[in-house]
């Protein structure tokens, strides 16, 4: 059963709920269709990672790249978004929502939206991205694209800052 697709704060950023399909052998998660995304994000590469309990990835953005990230378990991630868009009519918002094993659910984040996740469960948990450019370019001999705010003691971009607005 498809669950009615919930509309982000943020401007351009897409949310899709994830359906499980299960029987006596396990499940299935569709995590993207080609007939169900925009073109101009289509994934050009996939990757999976694993964050440990109570650890932050991010938080970046990038450029040119949308990343089309799947959070489906087995632990809950606290996504966190900041618009940076100058241009955008929702600069400024910063969202923060819990995707994963008891929300699964797919994000598309588009350039210049700042974005970190926070595995918030009790185990390891897994995160999918299909991103619509490839990691440093073709046979990764070009810039990579991304602003890593988390490198930077001084961002205004802080997971754990007031939720309601940019630090």
């Amino acid at each position: 059963m498809t669950q009615e697709t919930p509309v982000s704060t943020i401007s351009d950023v897409v949310l899709k709920p994830l359906d499980r399909f299960g029987d006596n052998r396990g499940w299935l998660i569709e995590l993207y269709r080609e007939d169900e995304l925009s073109e101009s994000i289509h994934p050009v590469m996939a990757y999976i990672s694993q964050t440990l309990p109570g650890i932050v990835r991010g938080p970046h953005e990038h450029h040119d790249q949308t990343d089309y990230f799947a959070f489906i378990g087995p632990s809950d991630f606290e996504l966190t978004l900041w618009d940076a868009r100058p241009d955008s009519p929702t600069f400024g918002m910063k969202t923060q929502e819990t995707y994963g094993e008891s929300n699964p659910c797919a994000v598309s984040i588009p350039p210049g939206v700042v974005h970190a996740y926070k595995n918030i469960g009790p185990q390891p948990g897994w995160v999918f991205n299909g991103p619509n450019r490839l990691y440093a370019g073709w046979e990764k001999k070009e810039p990579v694209d991304e602003i890593r705010h988390e490198l930077d003691e001084n961002s205004q971009y802080r997971v754990d800052a007031d939720k309601n607005k940019v630090a």
